[in-house]
C-alpha cells in the first residue's frame, strides 16, 4: 500500500490512526516529541509494519533528518498525516508572545516543514496524499483559544494552498476538522475546568464526544480512498458546525 508518516503518534488520535493505516497495509512511520518505541513495538507484535523516530516537528533539522531517514529506509512517503498539536486555553489579552509562538510552532510551523520535506518526495514521484488534522476551531472562533484557533485557521489555509499548488502534480492535500475527541488532550483541557462533558454533549447533535476511531476513519478515507478529493476541510464533529440551534431547542429533540 505504501508508506504513511503520522505525527503525534505516541498517543491519542495519532496512535489510533497509525494502527488503522497499518491494518490497511501501510508501512507506518510514527513520530512524536514523546518516545514512540513502545507503540512501534506493540504494532510489530500484532504483525504490522511500523517504525518510528522521536523528535520536535517544529525543528527544521529534525524534520530534515526524518525525511532523509524515511527516504533511505523506505524509499519515500506516500501519505503524511499532520496530527501533532497542542492546545492553549487562555484569554486573548492574557496570552503571552511566548505562548503564542509555542502554539504556532507546533500546530502550524511543524506541519509546514513536514509538508515541504515530504511533499518534495511525493512531487518527485508524481503521487501522494497529505491529511492535516485541523479542528472545528479552524472553521470558527472558540472563546479563550486565540492562539489555537489562529493556528488551525492557518493550517486550513495551508491545506487549501497546497491542494491548489500541488494537485496538478499528483499530490492531494486535505484536512479533517474534528470536534471534541476523548483523548489525553481533552482530559488535560477539561481538568483545567474550562468545560464539562455536558457542555460538549449538549452542543453536539449526535449527543456524544467523537472517538479517535471516528476521526481516524475519515483520515484513512482522505489519505487513501478519496482519489479526486482535494482541498477539502472535512468536519468530523457529529453535526456541530451544521447546527445553528440553541441548546434548549436541541435538547428537546432528545426527549
Amino acid at each position: 500500500m505504501g508508506v504513511a508518516v503520522i505525527t503525534g503518534a505516541a498517543q491519542g488520535l495519532g496512535r489510533v490512526t497509525a494502527e488503522l493505516l497499518a491494518r490497511h497495509g501501510f508501512d507506518v512511520v510514527l513520530t512524536d516529541v514523546q518516545p514512540v518505541d513502545p507503540v512501534v513495538g506493540e504494532l510489530r507484535a500484532q504483525g504490522l509494519r511500523a517504525s518510528g523516530m522521536s523528535g520536535d516537528i517544529s525543528s527544521a533539522a529534525f524534520v530534515a533528518d526524518l525525511a532523509e531517514w524515511v527516504a533511505g529506509s523506505l524509499g519515500r512517503a506516500d501519505i503524511l498525516v499532520n496530527n501533532a498539536g497542542i492546545s492553549l486555553i487562555q484569554p486573548a489579552e492574557e496570552t503571552t508572545l511566548d505562548q503564542w509562538q509555542t502554539v504556532m510552532a507546533v500546530n502550524l510551523q511543524g506541519p509546514f516543514l513536514l509538508c515541504k520535506a515530504f511533499g518534495k518526495q511525493m512531487l518527485a514521484a508524481g503521487a501522494g496524499s497529505i491529511v492535516n488534522v485541523a479542528s472545528i476551531a479552524g472553521l470558527g472562533g472558540v472563546i479563550h483559544r486565540a492562539a489555537y484557533n489562529a493556528s488551525k485557521h492557518g493550517l486550513i489555509g495551508l491545506t487549501r494552498t497546497l491542494a491548489a499548488e500541488w494537485g496538478g502534480r499528483g499530490v492531494r492535500a486535505n484536512a479533517v476538522c474534528p470536534g471534541w475527541i476523548k483523548t489525553e488532550m481533552d482530559a488535560k483541557d477539561m481538568g483545567s475546568g474550562a468545560y464539562t462533558d455536558d457542555d460538549i454533549v449538549n452542543r453536539v447533535p449526535m449527543a456524544r464526544f467523537a472517538n479517535p476511531e471516528d476521526v481516524a476513519a475519515a483520515i484513512l478515507f482522505l489519505a487513501s480512498d478519496g482519489g479526486f478529493v482535494n482541498g477539502v476541510t472535512l468536519p468530523v464533529d457529529g453535526g456541530w458546525t451544521g447546527d445553528n440551534s440553541w441548546d434548549s431547542l436541541r435538547l428537546k429533540t432528545r426527549n
